[in-house]
This record gives C-alpha cells, structure tokens and sequence, in this order.
C-alpha cells in the first residue's frame, strides 16, 4: 500500500546515508497513512514507552481482546511485498508474517482486513480495526494529527509501535528513465503514486518549487498497482514508493522487464503499527511483543525471508517518529 505519508524535516540529513545502503544492494522500507489524539493522562505512557515491567505480553493485552483472541488488523493488502494477496489468494507478506508471529506470542489471531491505505486510520477511529498494520510511517504529524500539507490539527492522532525503516524511490519504465535521477528532474514530467503516500506528499512539495511553470503532472491512486500498471502502459513518466515495493515491483514485473529505479532513495523513516490514542494497554502488548521476538531472533528470519534486513531494528519503540 501503498504505502504511505510524510515526513520531510529530516530529509536531507538521512540521504546520504540511505544512499549508501542502496548501492551496497540493500533494502529499506518506508510509508505512510491518516490521523487520530486524546487528551487521557494515560496516553503519556504510551508515548514514552513505559516498561511493561515483568508481565507477559499476552498478560498486557486489554481483557476485551483476550477474551475474542482476535486483533482486527486494517491493512491495504496490495503492497507487495509489505503486504499482498498470493496466487493462492492468501494474504502474504512481511507484515502478516509478523503479524502472526506477535500472535503467536500474544497468544491471538492478528486477523488482516483488507481497507484503501487513506482510510485506515479512520476505520482506527471508528473501531473497525483494534490496529493498522500496513507499511504506515511514523510522523509527529500523525501521532498528532496534523494535516501535513495545511499543518492544521484533523484528528486526534495515533500512537505507534515502530518495528522498521525505509526509504522512498523514484522508478521509470526500463531502458527509459528520461533524465530523470532526482525528484528535481521531475518537474515538466507526470508521475504516477498511490494516494495519501509520503511519494504523493513529496511529489506535491516538489512541484511547488518547479521553475517556469513546469510543475509536476501528478496522478494519484487507491493502490500502488494501479500506479504501477500506468506507468507500465506509458501513461506516466515515473513512479515512486517505498523502496522494497519499488525494488520489488522491478524484480517481478514483466520479469524484471518492466521498470528500473532511478537515482538514491530519500527520506528513511520508521514503519510503525498504528493504535488509536487511549488504547496503552494494547500498545504496551505490542511493544512486548514484537521486542520478544526480536530477541527470539524470529523477526530477523522473516526479515531475511522477504530480503529486507537493512531495514531492520533492534528493538521495538512507541512513537519514535520525527
């Protein structure tokens, strides 16, 4: 999914970093999503990743969703390889991998739903899902709720349980990159990204600062794949999209006959699990959780699984995005 939304205040002090990693051949993750806040004291807990102390993580867990053995997962389950539907039809991918490892801990089914990446937010909200799990960045912005365009409050914010980092990458039709290696070279070009992403947000940034009125043609979809087969059809110049999705897209379209990524990824961030503000008990379960099988070492195997270990952190942490 689309991935999935913004954060640029770091930007250009992580670049060359990001860079590097990318020549050396590795994979980073990024994304991006909605809003939700609450004005609860026990929310600062969460915020700043209080101890769970001695108890289990299945011992955290809030008793409403013990007693169902269930967490709703809202996902947009067309990311691949984040999150994806197989040939089988099953869903598939690094997230659901890890989603049922924490189950496994938790000892509760993390049941993926399947919603449009702008909505899932909203489906926190209105108690659709207990998380959203879908390559979704961390952003103050979002633990906020701030609209990162008018920098107005839109909701009341979420908390997040990081457990990735990637980047963002620009890709072309291949053999075609039409001088295209920065998100400057896009100006006067048409590119293709999903809706409500961090690529949608630095498209649109970017286009305010095109000289001679040579702005960025932007087309925005529900899903990523939309994007994608524009691209592949000629109807855009260039795509964007977290950097494994891209570099995945690269690898399996048409062969690897389709697309090639152009220039270095920007704007490395963490992934988090989105959880609507008040809920700390879940939040602290999670934590927990994915911090135990971190040190089990079964989050690095699927991590390694899906090729991804650049992108991979030590430890679990609540709202360490920027």
């Amino acid at each position: 999914m689309t991935a999935r939304s913004t954060r640029r205040t770091a930007a250009k002090t992580r670049i060359a970093a990001v860079g590097a990693l990318a020549v050396a051949g590795t994979m980073l993750l990024t994304a991006c999503g909605d809003q939700t806040k609450n004005n609860d004291s026990g929310s600062s807990e969460a915020s700043t990743g209080a101890s769970a102390g001695t108890a289990s993580p299945a011992d955290l867990l809030p008793a409403d969703i013990k007693s169902k053995g269930v967490i709703r997962v809202g996902s947009d389950i067309a990311y691949p390889p984040v999150e994806f539907k197989d040939k089988s039809g099953k869903t598939a991918g690094i997230d659901p991998d890890l989603g049922a490892a924490l189950g496994k801990v938790l000892g509760v089914e993390f049941k993926f739903e399947n919603g449009t990446f702008d909505t899932l937010v909203t489906g926190l909200r209105a108690k659709r899902y207990d998380i959203a799990m879908s390559a979704m960045t961390d952003s103050k912005e979002r633990q906020e709720g701030i609209d990162p365009e008018t920098k107005k409050k839109v909701g009341e914010g979420v908390d997040f349980v990081d457990y990735f980092t990637a980047g963002v990458s620009i890709y072309t039709k291949k053999g075609d990159d039409q001088g295209i290696k920065t998100w400057a070279d896009l100006c006067g070009k048409k590119i293709a990204v999903q809706r409500n992403t961090v690529s949608h947000d630095l498209a649109k940034d970017e286009s305010k600062k095109c000289a001679g009125g040579k702005k960025i043609a932007i087309e925005a979809y529900d899903t990523d794949l939309e994007a994608q087969t524009r691209i592949r059809s000629g109807g855009a110049d260039a795509g964007s999209s977290d950097f494994p999705v891209a570099a995945y897209a690269v690898k399996t379209s048409g062969g690897g006959k389709d697309f090639q990524i152009v220039g270095d990824q920007v704007e490395a961030a963490p992934y988090g699990i989105a959880i609507a503000k008040g809920n700390d008990k879940l939040t602290q379960a999670i934590k927990a959780a994915m911090d135990e099988i971190i040190k089990s070492g079964e989050y690095d195997k699927i991590i390694a699984k899906w090729g991804v270990e650049a992108g991979a952190v030590t430890e679990a942490k609540v709202n360490g995005g920027s």
